[in-house]
């Protein structure tokens, strides 16, 4: 065989070899972003149902469920207006002040919700809300950051305006 067959038999393997190493480098990319969209998907949903839960148990005259959908913890935050309440407990004791009747509480639904994963354990949420009451229909606005905690997706931090 002569030389100049061998450099181009070399080439042409040189060639192919690149060509299948970039075809399953594409394939392991397409991989992972379906896998990527998959679990974007799966915390959407999660976050999409703790929301629907929160609307049922407020619906019902349940706080303490809707509060479920809280981390049941000292860090949470809630912001609405010029206050800022800090930790579960005094979050659920507001809402309880401030919705001490079914008519208070009225009938919630949340609207333009759109879900955002940040990284594996985290996701935001916005979207709106509206209460239909007897006399009055308040509505406005709200950022909810979400972590993925042991109870399951929870809402961390709440800015309602």
């Amino acid at each position: 065989m002569s030389m100049k067959l061998r450099h181009h038999l070399l080439l042409i393997s040189l060639v192919l070899a690149v060509f299948v190493l970039l075809a399953g480098c594409q394939r392991q990319d397409h991989a992972g972003m379906a896998e990527g969209a998959m679990k974007n998907e799966q915390t959407e949903q999660a976050v999409r149902t703790v929301l629907d839960e929160q609307v049922q148990a407020w619906n019902r005259g349940d706080i303490e469920g809707f509060m479920k959908g809280y981390a049941k913890s000292d860090e949470t935050v809630f912001v609405s207006g010029d206050n800022v309440t800090r930790g579960w407990q005094t979050v659920l004791d507001r809402y309880k002040k401030n919705y001490d009747s079914r008519e208070k509480m009225g009938v919630l639904e949340f609207t333009e919700l759109e879900v955002r994963p940040i990284g594996e354990d985290g996701a935001v949420a916005l979207g709106r809300w509206r209460l239909t009451r007897a006399g009055d229909s308040p509505h406005g606005r709200f950022t909810l950051i979400f972590r993925r905690t042991t109870d399951g997706w929870r809402i961390v931090h709440d800015h309602t305006s």
